[in-house]
């Protein structure tokens, strides 16, 4: 049975989009959010995917800003996602808190990501078609609403988007 919190919560996304755009009559309705950090390249190439549709999107820097136990808890319950898979083990205090322990619940562990906000993983990309942990970062183009405006090569050189704007399997 899905907690209180959990149920809340789905209620509750649809109010941590934010649009960052003025709107003109030539701007599509399109509120994205990513929560970024700039020093990754996984989250930085999925921003530059992200703009490359033309949508400026909301960027939380949530290492700066972290999310709120009910932000964290939504986006979680909205990827449908187990707790666990949103945790980042690199470059983390993951081993040292011993997370691997199956003993942590659900709960105690969202606890140690607003503790410790380097332990989500990131980025995680709201979208009105979807939330999503983009790893890798071309997992973003599944729930962009636009479609990309032209190529695009992610920054180890890697081609993504084709001259004709289609995604390069």
């Amino acid at each position: 049975m899905a907690s209180h919190a959990l149920r809340t919560a789905i209620f509750l996304l649809p109010c941590l989009i934010i649009q960052q755009r003025p709107l003109t009559d030539s701007t599509p309705m399109t509120q994205i959010t990513i929560y970024h950090n700039p020093a990754c390249g996984t989250s930085r190439n999925t921003l530059a995917l992200i703009r490359n549709t033309g949508i400026e999107p909301q960027v939380v820097h949530y290492l700066d800003t972290p999310p709120d136990r009910e932000t964290l808890v939504a986006l979680i319950a909205a990827m449908g996602i187990p707790v666990r898979e949103l945790l980042r083990k690199k470059g983390t205090p993951y081993a040292e808190l011993n997370l691997d322990d199956t003993a942590w619940t659900d709960t105690q562990l969202i606890d140690f990501m607003l503790q410790h906000p380097i332990l989500i993983n990131r980025p995680v990309v709201v979208t009105p078609i979807g939330t999503r942990l983009c790893r890798p970062s071309e997992a973003v183009l599944d729930i962009l609403p636009l479609p990309q405006l032209g190529p695009f090569t992610k920054e180890d050189g890697e081609v993504v988007i084709d001259e004709q704007g289609r995604r390069v399997s």
